[in-house]
């Protein structure tokens, strides 16, 4: 299960702890903290907070270090990033340069993917309500398989792909009934959860859709969860789509493929987070055997370290708590709020590495009383306005889950690669979200007539 938002001053990781798990991120005695070998007081002095950080680097070595894992065991893997992640359009050439397709779950994520250049044969898609005219846009690409997610999407994809005139490749994704040992929020191969087909009616399914004239089932997907840390949820999962692959074949129906999902954790605060290894093991013992097309959907563990959100403190508060009120809010970084998660929390300044602490409620601005990132979390006793600290691991589910409540803009994007900076999407202002208003002439003809 993910950490509950309160921590623990006893278990949490000292500063000096979160550095060492994280070698994108060092402390320069005169220069601060930095990441990716940048001082972030210097991009937060020349564009402002609150501020994504991206760093391409991390990106890059993560993307070889899973690509690695499978390479290592002769184990062919497509890989395909689950962008609903990190869909910024920096994340998705970097990943396609490493010879990385995508997961999509919309018709939008469509669209960013085919303009980042990937290639229609790399985009997998995935999500339990495609629309008729998100089916249609993937059969006219021709994207390497559609995973459908219900008896009622088989058939629906079916006349659309007729009435295209093409002949549609999916998959079935399954829901194998399987606790994946993590989060409730984001858990989804559970009898109950809404992803997937229930995996007994699967087979007989798989068996059904032979007469179909206009999709062609190439094999079967499932999808377990989110920050899943353990073997056990992953092997107990693939074998029982391993079993069904064989009862499917022995009925006389060809399966050439299985896509894995995706799922693996990282390391947020104390866990033990599985290596890439572990995942290899796991898929080579319970469907190496197969002689099926193997993918996985990577999503959280290639880009969550990969980013931190710097920010500013805008006010200290005594009390009982005291609080230290940060310029970015939930807003930006819901992941707190909505799962109750953890995120490392650390002063740029470099004094905060051996200054004393106290523990502080670390909040933002909006007005909710859930717009907490962190309570009873260790900051410098001294820390006070004007100070910054980075938000760390956010680089998966942070930026993408952004909104404008409070009439807060959406905030800048930096990436840095190989010691250069630049922004990456502009800071919106409060005049760019009027702009996108319209107001009927009736509202206004009343103020011109009194």
């Amino acid at each position: 299960m993910s950490a509950p938002l309160p921590s623990d001053p006893a278990t949490d990781p000292s500063f000096p702890d979160m550095l060492e798990t994280r070698p994108s991120l060092k402390m320069d005695a005169r220069d601060g903290l930095l990441f990716e070998g940048v001082p972030l007081h210097v991009i937060a002095a020349a564009v402002g907070t609150p501020c994504w950080i991206t760093g391409a680097e991390t990106l890059r070595r993560r993307a070889k270090a899973l690509r690695a894992a499978f390479e290592a065991r002769n184990l062919p893997m497509n890989m395909h990033f689950a962008m609903k992640s990190q869909d910024h359009q920096a994340t998705l050439i970097i990943l396609r340069q490493c010879g990385y397709g995508v997961d999509i779950v919309s018709g939008g994520e469509m669209q960013r993917a085919l303009h980042a250049g990937i290639q229609p044969s790399g985009i997998v898609f995935s999500g339990v309500g495609k629309s008729d005219a998100e089916l249609r846009a993937a059969v006219e690409h021709d994207i390497a398989q559609v995973n459908v997610e219900s008896v009622e999407e088989l058939y629906r994809l079916d006349e659309i792909a007729r009435a295209c005139g093409r002949v549609a490749r999916a998959a079935l994704r399954v829901n194998p009934d399987v606790d994946a040992d993590t989060h409730d929020k984001i858990s989804t191969g559970r009898a109950g959860d809404k992803f997937g087909i229930e995996h007994r009616r699967a087979v007989a399914l798989y068996g059904e859709a032979a007469s179909l004239k206009n999709v062609r089932l190439v094999g079967l997907a499932v999808h377990l969860g989110s920050q899943m840390l353990t073997a056990g949820p992953f092997r107990e999962g693939y074998l029982r789509l391993a079993d069904m692959v064989r009862e499917i074949r022995a009925a006389g129906h060809s399966v050439e493929a299985v896509d894995c999902g995706g799922g693996l954790g990282i390391r947020y605060r104390d866990e033990i987070a599985p290596s890439p290894d572990m995942l290899a093991g796991v898929i080579a013992e319970t469907l190496g055997d197969l002689d099926v097309r193997l993918s996985i959907e990577p999503g959280r563990w290639l880009s969550a370290p990969t980013g931190l959100l710097l920010t500013r403190v805008i006010e200290t508060k005594a009390g009982n708590p005291d609080f230290v009120v940060l310029d970015a809010a939930m807003n930006d970084l819901a992941r707190p709020s909505l799962y109750e998660s953890w995120h490392g929390i650390m002063p740029v300044a470099p004094s905060g590495l051996t200054s004393p602490t106290k523990l502080w409620d670390i909040v933002g601005p909006v007005c909710e009383s859930s717009d907490i990132f962190a309570r009873d979390r260790a900051l410098p006793a001294d820390t006070k306005r004007g100070d910054l600290t980075a938000l760390l691991d956010t680089g998966a589910y942070g930026s993408v889950m952004s909104s404008t409540y409070n009439s807060r803009p959406f905030a800048v994007q930096v990436l840095i690669d190989n010691g250069k900076w630049e922004i990456i999407r502009q800071r919106q202002s409060v005049e760019d979200l009027i702009a996108a208003e319209t107001v009927p002439k009736w509202l206004t003809a009343k103020d011109d007539h009194g």
